[in-house]
């Protein structure tokens, strides 16, 4: 009985503690472009150390894209290799937004 009213209270502290770190990511997550493999460019949030929106697969990630509507590999971009035009398209759209 001891065993699982600790266990039960672990996992309501696990819950509380990932619900707190994704509530405040706004604040200490890094906005990077990102480009799909259909070529759509967008902006994601990244938190350091985390992978809530998308899997990690290497160097690409694998999450919805918020333009296409589709699930895609997703690799990052050099802001400065992108035209004004694709900057100012890719800042518009954004993928899911953290809490």
């Amino acid at each position: 009985m001891i065993g699982a009213v600790t266990g039960v209270v672990v996992l309501v502290i696990l819950v509380v503690v990932v619900i707190m770190s994704v509530g405040s990511a706004r604040s200490y997550g890094i906005e990077r472009i990102a480009r799909c493999r259909a070529g759509h460019l967008f902006t994601s949030t990244v938190i350091p150390g985390a992978s809530i929106k998308a899997v990690r697969l290497g160097n690409v990630r694998f999450q919805r894209c918020p333009v296409g509507h589709h699930w895609s590999l997703v690799s990052w971009v050099d802001p400065s290799t992108l035209t004004p035009e694709e900057l100012a398209a890719a800042r518009s759209r954004h993928d899911i937004r953290l809490p």
